[in-house]
């Protein structure tokens, strides 16, 4: 007799409300922990530091960014406002860096909690049936196989072992995940690094000409350029000056420079005792809290100006190279305190006299006079154009010293009167009875002087992103089983045995078929050695 159960049925468990907001948050952080958005990021910042390649960046040469600006003035400014120079420290790539950080540690803590609870536990059971694996064998033992013996022979081939009753697991291959994970917080490190040197990293460029009198100290305003961290002041910078006392340099017949040395007084202003010391382009200067890097090297001509009331004023002003094969240089001497009345202290304002050049460290014999013939010094030469006029300096508008102001030159304010070549230690006499003298010259050397103290910590993990990429790509995930048991028929203690083994890679392994031989090879050569020692006993 059947029995139908006329109750209603129970209505249905009410689905739990999720809140939207909750849900598009958990799905926006999944997809951005996920290796696939890992990986696009990091495609995006690689993209994203072309620019900062390729366009001058302000933090580096603001010279060149000027100059773009003359170049390209309708281009330049829509650059700008995208941040194209100042790619590093721009909005859009902040956000693309701290997007790949987060990405990545999200990435990894899930994966390492993974892994170590994959270390923690024990290699799985023999399946049962070993013959379907991909890797499979079956021996015959001369004698009953021992389960132990056969874990020995895997231990001392660096396997994880396991033995339950007379089944032996096994497993190898951990270091490709560790590997994996090593790279990825390398990576991590490495971010970490950057944006340690960005922010409490500094970096300045100086020219620095020979003698006494122009030594350099460690300050802001005595810097050509500087960039300072968002974290670092200008009283954090270290104290010391530096003074240049000779620079040698050697060259090959075909005039390529094989050696620039430069040998430097270094007073730490902290209490340390005064040192020389040497260095080169390859070998930087390295102080206890700053490296000092030589860049290149180039010539400072002295010239002395008499004006027409007798009153001497002199000019070092480096000359700019333009030519790293012939080091000519590029350069102004100007003297805005020229011709001032020695009885009434006052000048007219157009009375002011500059002089604008080339020089060659070896002019050629006959002209035009415009390239040096070889970098070192065999015959100093100037080619120089002298002004008079308004420099434009009293208007407090900042300028180069390397060129005058052509706003002058093209209101006519500033006027050329003539123009000489002139040798070193020949005088040269205006139109008004002054004089400007070539007395002598002073080499100096373009140097940088950077601190990054994020630098040794990018060091170590690139080196162990190195090691880590070597063992996620060369290590493989494996396991293997062996089963003692008697044969049809007998026994397990009686006799000989049978040991069926079988084998697995978890990722493709070309050369696991050959492993997998030599592990039932060694197993098997293992058996015979024992029984040979128990008959010697016997």
């Amino acid at each position: 007799m059947t029995t139908v159960d006329d109750r209603p049925a129970a209505p249905p468990a009410p689905r739990r409300r999720v809140n939207p907001v909750v849900a598009l948050l958990r799905n926006s952080w999944r997809q951005l922990t996920s290796m696939r958005t890992a990986l696009v990021l990091l495609f995006l910042l690689a993209v994203g530091a072309i620019p900062g390649s390729v366009l001058p960046q302000r933090g580096v040469s603001p010279e060149k960014v000027n100059q773009w600006y003359v170049d390209h003035p309708d281009l330049a400014p829509r650059l700008d406002q995208l941040g194209m120079f100042e790619v590093f420290g721009s909005v859009w790539f902040s956000a693309i860096y701290l997007l790949l950080f987060t990405s990545l540690v999200g990435c990894i803590l899930p994966r390492a909690r993974d892994h170590v609870r994959a270390l923690l536990m024990k290699p799985p059971a023999a399946p049962k049936r070993l013959d379907r694996l991909p890797q499979h064998a079956v021996l015959e033992a001369p004698a009953a196989a021992d389960p132990e013996a056969i874990a020995a022979v895997l231990r001392r081939r660096r396997w994880r072992v396991v033995v339950r009753g007379n089944e032996v697991s096994a497993e190898k291959g951990y270091l490709k995940e560790t590997g994996n994970l090593l790279f990825h917080v390398s990576l991590v490190a490495l971010l970490v690094g950057v944006a340690v040197g960005s922010w409490y990293g500094w970096h300045g460029n100086k020219l620095l000409v020979a003698g006494a009198e122009n030594a350099f100290c460690n300050t802001r305003q005595q810097y050509a350029e500087v960039s300072l961290g968002p974290r670092v002041d200008s009283a954090d910078l270290p104290p010391f000056c530096l003074t240049l006392d000779r620079f040698e340099a050697g060259y090959l017949p075909s005039g390529q420079p094989s050696r620039y040395q430069a040998t430097v007084t270094v007073d730490h202003l902290d209490g340390q005792p005064t040192e020389t010391a040497t260095f080169s382009v390859n070998s930087p200067l390295r102080l206890r809290s700053a490296n000092v890097y030589l860049l290149g090297h180039g010539f400072t001509p002295i010239l002395k100006y008499t004006d027409k009331y007798g009153r001497a004023q002199t000019s070092n002003t480096p000359f700019k190279t333009i030519d790293d094969a012939t080091l000519t240089g590029e350069g102004v001497a100007v003297f805005p305190d020229a011709n001032l009345d020695p009885k009434t202290g006052t000048r007219a304002s157009d009375q002011q006299v500059a002089f604008s050049g080339i020089y060659l460290p070896t002019a050629p014999d006959t002209g035009p006079f415009v390239r040096s013939t070889w970098p070192e010094e065999r015959n100093p030469t100037l080619n120089l154009i002298a002004y008079r006029g308004n420099l434009g300096m009293d208007a407090g508008i900042p300028g180069s010293v390397y060129e005058l102001d052509q706003r002058q030159i093209d209101k006519g304010k500033l006027k050329q009167i003539d123009t000489k070549v002139l040798r070193l230690g020949e005088k040269w006499t205006l139109d008004d009875g002054s004089t400007l003298e070539f007395v002598a010259t002073q080499p100096y050397i373009a140097i940088s002087i950077r601190h990054a103290p994020g630098q040794t910590l990018m060091l170590g993990a690139c080196a162990t992103l190195l090691l880590g990429l070597m063992g996620s790509l060369f290590a493989r995930r494996r396991r293997v089983w062996f089963r003692v048991s008697a044969p049809e028929g007998g026994s397990p203690t009686n006799g000989s045995s049978l040991v069926a083994a079988g084998g697995l890679p978890r990722t493709e392994h070309p050369g696991f078929a050959d492993e997998f031989a030599q592990l039932v090879a060694a197993v098997s050569d293992d058996g015979r050695d024992d029984r040979r020692a128990r008959e010697g006993d016997e």
